[in-house]
């Protein structure tokens, strides 16, 4: 049976970090009903790119993607679902809502929120930036739910492809990528620049 939470308690807090990946979905509104646009999952690998600031506030890093439709609702409406899903034995998926705020390397914002994650993902270290943003979440709602129709898997390893990626990249080339790439959501939509 599902239980909803007032804040991310300790117990929440192991959970979250026992999982190899999480989920997010955001939603545009393109008309003035508030619907259209496309609705937009991804997943997110790389344990040391989410953090819990808060009992209420949580935050990932948003790296470098073929898209940036997450920014760009997130700029246009701020909602914005979290999923972690367990694949170990004991079943159990967990949903963080919340309305969503995108703070840029370049932000005043950027230094402190940074010092929740590892040097070499948030951008002090040899990682030439593939970092592109951070998404902080303020907390709505938390909720789970039983998980039982998930499949029981183990994950091999973590790909290290966007890192790969991203070291043959000089900066200018990562920031050409993005304006190329990251300007826009599929829908239109101001998204990096």
């Amino acid at each position: 049976m599902g239980q909803v939470y007032p804040e991310l308690d300790r117990r929440l807090v192991e959970f979250i970090g026992r999982q190899p990946m999480f989920f997010v979905a955001t939603a545009p509104c393109v008309d003035s009903s508030g619907d259209g646009g496309h609705v937009n999952v991804s997943p997110k690998g790389y344990r040391d790119t989410f953090a819990v600031l808060g009992p209420r506030t949580v935050a990932y890093l948003d790296l470098t993607g073929s898209g940036a439709e997450t920014i760009a609702h997130l700029r246009q409406n701020g909602r914005i679902t979290l999923m972690f899903c367990s694949f170990d034995a004991t079943p159990k998926i967990l949903r963080i809502y919340g309305r969503g705020t995108v703070v840029l390397p370049a932000d005043d914002k950027w230094p402190e929120v940074a010092s929740h994650f590892a040097p070499a993902q948030a951008g002090k270290g040899t990682d030439r930036g593939y970092q592109r943003a951070i998404v902080v979440v303020s907390v709505e709602r938390i909720a789970d739910s039983c998980g039982y129709a998930v499949p029981i898997m183990e994950p091999a390893q973590e790909r290290d492809l966007l890192a790969k990626w991203s070291e043959r990249k000089s900066a200018e080339d990562l920031e050409a990528y993005r304006v190329t790439h990251n300007t826009e959501s599929i829908d239109g939509l101001p998204a990096l620049y």
